[in-house]
């Protein structure tokens, strides 16, 4: 589709993984879906990049030219914002090994419209777009497998989570890097959270549990949903002290976390698992609302083709039998449905316009906020569309997963929080 950008204010990026259960192993893309709220037109771009693998997250620089498309494929992966034509594309394997094929540059976190912080092996390094190939090493990261990286309001600190490691068990952390010292600050944690975001005006973070147990019992590469009560953790950056926390009984909704925003009032986030997107009150940091995508009958029948792929990809991972406990606590998360659901989830800068995708139904949804009300729901296309030799009976999800929003430049918002 054509799409000239500067007809839309509105251009939510969205990171793709390709269909199939696992996204940690699946194709690497980049969709971008540009939205008119004053006309109610939109447009999208989709591409999938060859030798890439594991498409996760995406950020964009501060001049909004260039996007990074993180990945569990080991490379630093960047693309031109307006045509998604690739920009550079570098392997981390020539700086540090790693220890696991899942432990890869997810996440990083713009200092400028050249310069970044990501992850790569046991240590953060600096990256100038400019000389790709020369980066500097920061120092240790101190946490198993970092995943999800965001800068402090000051800038100061890079705060981040972590993934249970395939061979080394279970994080429970969250880890803080001082880039003035240069040091780094593990903060232990109760439950193990892959994903953060900020406070938008002062140096603290908010850590969310992503509860999981290993298929088999031992290896973490293949993990299981747990049906466990799921935490979130507010936590100063400066001290790594934890300020608050919020619990949730276990049926509450809110398993499989994904992307994470704020707004005046709220801590938001969607989860892939439970099909909702909870918002926690921040001044009590005890009531909290939900919206609901949980798929009614008739569109369950519709997505046929993802459930067969569901089941198919989870008895890959483990006999029914022997892991009957795994296949149960999956369908109490899900509710009942054989889908995957909302990835994708950001708040537009002036806070008026919610932006969600939901990977199992591959729809694109914009909601007013704080009311909550659908605005915008478009069915977006199917991944054969996109990729040669895929049969019409195949999977046909396009993989959505972390995004990031860009609202218009003029728009601004002061925090009264």
């Amino acid at each position: 589709m054509a799409v000239t950008t500067g007809d839309y204010p509105y251009a939510f990026h969205i990171a793709l993984d390709g269909n199939g259960l696992n996204g940690l192993e699946g194709r690497a893309g980049v969709c971008v879906f540009h939205y008119d709220p004053r006309t109610e037109r939109y447009a999208y771009k989709i591409e999938y990049y060859d030798g890439v693998a594991g498409g996760h997250a995406v950020s964009v620089s501060p001049d909004r030219a260039v996007g990074f498309l993180g990945n569990t494929g080991q490379h630093l992966m960047f693309y031109d914002t307006s045509s998604l034509a690739e920009v550079e594309r570098v392997s981390t394997l020539r700086f540090e090994p790693t220890d696991a094929s899942i432990k890869g540059t997810t996440h990083l976190v713009w200092l400028d419209a050249t310069q970044a912080v990501a992850a790569i092996g046991e240590h953060l390094w600096q990256f100038d777009l400019r000389r790709p190939t020369r980066p500097e090493r920061l120092g240790p990261h101190g946490v198993l497998l970092p995943h999800a990286m965001k800068a402090t309001a000051s800038g100061r600190y890079v705060v981040y989570g972590g993934m249970d490691h395939p061979l080394r068990g279970e994080a429970r952390e969250a880890g803080i890097f001082d880039l003035e010292k240069g040091t780094c600050r593990r903060v232990q944690l109760p439950t193990t959270c892959w994903h953060v975001a900020c406070h938008p005006r002062d140096d603290r973070f908010y850590a969310l549990s992503f509860r999981v147990l290993p298929q088999d019992g031992g290896d973490w590469h293949e993990w299981a949903m747990a049906y466990f009560k799921e935490y979130v953790f507010e936590i100063d950056a400066r001290t790594g002290e934890i300020l608050r926390h919020w619990t949730s009984g276990q049926e509450t909704p809110a398993h499989i976390n994904s992307d994470v925003c704020i707004s005046d009032r709220e801590l938001i986030y969607c989860n892939g698992g439970s099909g909702t997107i909870v918002m926690i009150d921040l001044e009590t940091f005890s009531s909290f609302r939900i919206i609901d995508e949980r798929p009614g009958m008739t569109d369950q029948l519709r997505a046929g083709r993802q459930s067969l792929r569901q089941i198919t990809d989870a008895l890959t991972r483990g006999s029914p039998t022997a892991s009957s406990r795994h296949f149960l606590a999956a369908l109490r998360v899900s509710r009942g449905t054989l889908l995957d659901s909302v990835y994708a989830c950001q708040l537009s800068a002036d806070q008026s316009l919610l932006f969600t995708a939901n990977r199992g139904l591959n729809t694109i949804t914009v909601y007013d906020y704080p009311s909550n009300t659908v605005r915008l729901r478009v069915a977006m296309p199917e991944l054969q569309d996109y990729v040669d030799g895929l049969a019409w009976w195949e999977d046909p999800r396009l993989g959505f997963h972390h995004s990031t929003l860009l609202s218009p430049a003029s728009q601004t918002h002061r925090s009264t929080l």
